[in-house]
């Protein structure tokens, strides 16, 4: 396949996926905020920060304020990490490979777009937040349902679908990273009430709390942490994300199992080797910030390798490994 479409279509996935979790960001905020109610704008601050823009941020909005957060993050059309921004690029994208995708496809991006983009969905955000963002989640959810039921599970699916389960896992390991720079200020609420409705408000954000409490018969901080990041069967974990995705990488690439034919295929690999005998105790020995930082660092090292990998422009004749011209 061309890998203008491929392009296309991974980032079709990772804009869908990065909408979604942005709306993930904001909710979670806010429900925090009807549980301590003496946090105030200081809470909104490190949210800016922990998504990497607070540098533009402070040069266009100065101080950050509930208000102009929310505005930043949902939708600031010069935020290309803005929700409106993300469904308008998802959109731009799909409208390219209109051929590829099923019309059903098509149909649930652009109707979210026009929602998002519509005046009145400012409205509905201040009325009701928190009705808004999970809309914004459920047309994700959506989305990937229906790319699932209607696309061929053919190479650009294998794009698609790498692109978002490579999305959640960074967004993932930002939304554990938040507990520790936004949700617990003080160290003096360790282990206090206030503690657990934190750790609790971070398993809703991901829509993790019902799984959790299968698996775990109280809410510690370790095993909150043990079951995002290393979870075989939560499909929101990190190690789950990134299983599957190395999982289309050689459905792309033809390789099997084991195996590498190139950059992107090899640091993948790693950091599922490294996921796959990792243990909870070592995270925490290594600190969660630092091991998430340095998963980040990763990740970010897999997405330059996928580009120069599949994306990038090559002289005629050098054709990535499992494309055809």
């Amino acid at each position: 396949m061309l890998s203008r479409v491929a392009n296309a279509v991974y980032w079709i996935g990772r804009y869908i996926e990065r909408a979604e979790n942005v709306a993930r960001f904001v909710d979670v905020n806010l429900q925090l905020m009807l549980d301590q109610a003496d946090n105030g704008d200081g809470q909104w601050a490190p949210l800016v920060a922990i998504t990497g823009d607070d540098k533009v941020f402070k040069e266009r909005y100065g101080e950050p304020t509930e208000a102009k957060v929310r505005q930043f993050l949902t939708f600031d059309p010069d935020n290309p990490n803005s929700i409106a921004s993300c469904m308008y690029r998802a959109r731009e994208n799909a409208r390219s490979v209109r051929e590829v995708i099923s019309s059903e496809m098509w149909e649930q991006v652009n109707t979210t777009y026009l929602r998002v983009k519509d005046l009145g969905a400012r409205e509905w955000e201040e009325d009701d937040p928190h009705g808004f963002y999970n809309a914004v989640k459920m047309a994700s959810h959506m989305f990937a349902g229906i790319a699932d039921s209607t696309m061929s599970h053919n190479e650009a699916w294998h794009f698609l679908r790498m692109g978002r389960l490579l999305e959640r896992a960074d967004k993932t390991s930002r939304i554990v990273d938040v507990k520790y720079f936004i949700l617990l200020p003080r160290l003096e609420d360790v282990g206090t009430p206030i503690d657990t409705l934190q750790w609790l408000a971070l398993l809703k954000s991901i829509s993790a709390m019902e799984m959790y409490r299968k698996r775990y018969p109280r809410v510690t901080p370790n095993g909150v942490v043990e079951f995002l990041l290393l979870d075989r069967q939560f499909p929101r974990s990190l190690r789950y994300c990134l299983s599957r995705a190395e999982t289309s990488m050689h459905q792309i690439t033809g390789s099997p199992h084991g195996t590498f034919s190139n950059a992107a295929e090899q640091g993948l690999g790693r950091l599922v080797a490294d996921f796959d005998y990792t243990r909870i105790d070592e995270v925490v020995t290594t600190g969660l910030h630092e091991y998430l930082d340095q998963f980040q660092v990763r990740l970010n090292k897999v997405g330059d390798a996928i580009y120069e990998t599949y994306f990038a422009l090559r002289p005629a004749g050098a054709v990535p490994v499992g494309f055809h011209g």
